[in-house]
């Protein structure tokens, strides 16, 4: 039973990573205060909000525009991956619907932070809001593994924390990632503290080890920026793999 569990996570998320990662991600990676992208770089119109980033009419694209199609393959292996691993982990227990949506949300936040270090709030609100819902709903259920109540507690401490860094160095955490953080610290808190405190190590170790390998590669100054939602994002997955496997 858990190998078809696993498996089926897989399914899910390798087609969301097709369906509904790609276009969004193109869509959302705008500059601030610019509307969603209604158009591919060559100016053809894009309509709707699932399916590939590439566009139909494009049929010859140059190679610029390579940095937005050709992911469109390894973020649907991504989701998959990470679909899989949460099932594996989690098992059948009614959180697991709530980290397998939340996948390819991640997905797309990653994506719009790597092309525009931006973190829309259409996708962070939504995000925290629904899974203070979906989660409250899972702790009524009898095989449900883990505390609502401790969860809310987790996301209020780790939004505080991230405001707290982002006050003192604005520059290199920005608002999208406070905002992201209660959204991680919910489904973190889920498990407990010491889940929390994991994934805030991580993806601060994270953050830091590949801010010293850029200074060192010579692809960064000390006040060249970078995203970070990736690295928050990475380290609430592996504390979350950690937090369902104990």
């Amino acid at each position: 039973m858990h190998v078809y569990l696993i498996a089926g996570a897989a399914v899910w998320g390798f087609a969301a990573g097709l369906l509904l990662v790609p276009r969004a991600a193109y869509r959302l990676a705008v500059p601030p205060e610019e509307p969603w992208a209604a158009a591919c770089p060559a100016g053809h119109p894009i309509r709707g909000w699932l399916g590939p980033s590439r566009c139909p009419a494009c049929t010859q694209a140059p190679p610029a525009y390579d940095a937005w199609y050709a992911p469109t393959r390894a973020t649907a292996l991504a989701a998959a991956l990470a679909s899989g691993a949460l099932a594996y982990e989690v098992g059948p227990h009614p959180e697991l619907a709530v980290w397998l949506l939340l996948v390819p949300v991640g997905i797309v936040l990653a994506r719009v932070d790597l092309v525009e270090f931006r973190l829309p709030d259409v996708l962070t609100l939504p995000a925290l809001v629904g899974t203070a819902a979906l989660l409250g709903l899972a702790a009524l259920l009898p095989a449900h593994h883990g505390s609502w109540p401790r969860a809310l507690l987790v996301a209020l401490a780790t939004g505080a924390f991230y405001l707290v860094l982002h006050l003192f160095n604005p520059a290199g955490l920005g608002l999208g990632d406070v905002k992201l953080a209660p959204t991680l610290g919910l489904a973190l808190g889920w498990y407990g503290w010491p889940a929390a405190f994991l994934g805030t190590f991580a993806a601060l170790a994270l953050g830091a080890l590949a801010g010293l390998a850029l200074l060192l590669t010579g692809r960064s100054t000390r006040t060249t920026p970078y995203p970070f939602g990736p690295f928050l994002l990475l380290g609430a997955l592996t504390a979350l793999l950690h937090a369902a496997r104990t």
